[in-house]
């Protein structure tokens, strides 16, 4: 178990103590739960309440609420993101020795670095190299081709079909299938014929992928995710998708392909975004949200409509459907023409 002294945090994490500097913390917890060998942080003001009834070991927070705990604090500008870098303290260390489990099928073709950790039962294909620091979990299968970068942890039962690149320092979690076909096919007007997928995937450093998630491999192009994107559970990344460095993708979004997303931009929970769409540098899109058209301009987009109670959803829905008869009303008594489209705003 890991125990620290406040004094010890305050030099790991670079902030300001106040308060006893041999109080010692073992762990982590929320405002309402700490007790005295736990820290915790303050950063959202709906828990003001909970800060100050806090029995805490000490309290991350920032100068301006510190007067509110009744406990040691660690003063910092963005608590949140000092609570991030304390979480690292306490990770329990795993007991990995390197080296290749005696069930691993491994090609004579691949090369694995003395200094990579190789789990029971995985396969792993010609002509793919794993790098030093990597490790493997159990039951995962790295296809022909690959390379996976130096220190990056695959978690187990973890599929990497051929051809794809993973970099440095990423984080892979279990069930995620990296490379598969993208959705491609060609309809003749009686069948549909499959496009072969020619590419792979190209995956930075420091990303990190939630399990169950999807990538598909590029069309002829390889599918890309760029440096510190950090992907949820349970999404899908269609073939040829750019995804820009340091964005966010929450839990059951769906990508479709040739898409293209920026950098630093924030995809919520559940959104989808159709196939070609161009999103700009430094785009948030909320909640459920679909995104139809291409985005130039950064800022928060939304769309879909607003939670309410059952009876007036379908109140409105009923109204939303009579729209279009209530604009040519409109039109026809300010005197344009209605239905020619000149009034019509294009929106894509």
């Amino acid at each position: 178990m890991s125990a620290f002294t406040l004094k010890e945090l305050a030099s790991l994490l670079k902030l300001e103590l106040r308060g006893n500097p041999a109080q010692k913390i073992t762990g982590l917890a929320s405002l309402e739960r700490a007790g005295q060998s736990d820290l915790s942080f303050y950063h959202n003001p709906r828990y003001r309440k909970s800060l100050e009834n806090s029995r805490a070991g000490a309290v991350i927070v920032h100068e301006q609420y510190a007067d509110l705990c009744n406990c040691p604090v660690l003063l910092s500008k963005k608590p949140y993101l000092s609570f991030a870098e304390a979480s690292a303290l306490f990770v329990p260390e795993r007991q990995e020795q390197p080296g290749i489990h005696p069930s691993a099928q491994i090609s004579g073709q691949a090369q694995v670095h003395r200094q990579a950790v190789i789990g029971p039962n995985v396969c792993i294909g010609a002509g793919t190299i794993i790098e030093a620091g990597v490790s493997i979990g159990a039951n995962s299968v790295i296809g022909q081709h690959c390379r996976i970068g130096s220190d990056s942890r695959l978690h187990p039962n973890i599929t990497i079909y051929d051809s794809v690149s993973i970099g440095n320092r990423n984080i892979i979690h279990s069930g995620v299938v990296l490379g598969a076909d993208g959705f491609g096919f060609a309809s003749d007007g009686n069948r549909h014929v499959k496009i072969h997928q020619l590419g792979g995937v190209e995956i930075g450093d420091d990303v990190e992928i939630g399990a169950g998630t999807t990538i598909d491999r590029g069309a002829i192009e390889n599918t890309t995710i760029a440096n510190g994107v950090k992907i949820d559970n349970q999404v899908q990344i269609a073939h040829n998708v750019r995804i820009g460095e340091n964005s966010i993708i929450c839990g059951c979004s769906a990508i479709a392909g040739s898409s293209e997303i920026g950098k630093n931009c924030i995809i919520a929970g559940a959104v989808g975004i159709i196939n070609h769409v161009r999103i700009c540098d430094g785009v948030t899109i909320t909640a459920m949200s679909l995104v139809s058209r291409s985005i130039s301009k950064p800022g928060i987009y939304s769309s879909g409509t607003g939670l309410s109670d059952s009876a007036t959803w379908k109140k409105n829905i009923a109204r939303f459907s009579r729209l279009d008869e209530m604009w040519k009303k409109m039109a026809s008594r300010k005197g344009n023409n209605p239905g020619t489209g000149e009034n019509d705003t294009e929106t894509e």
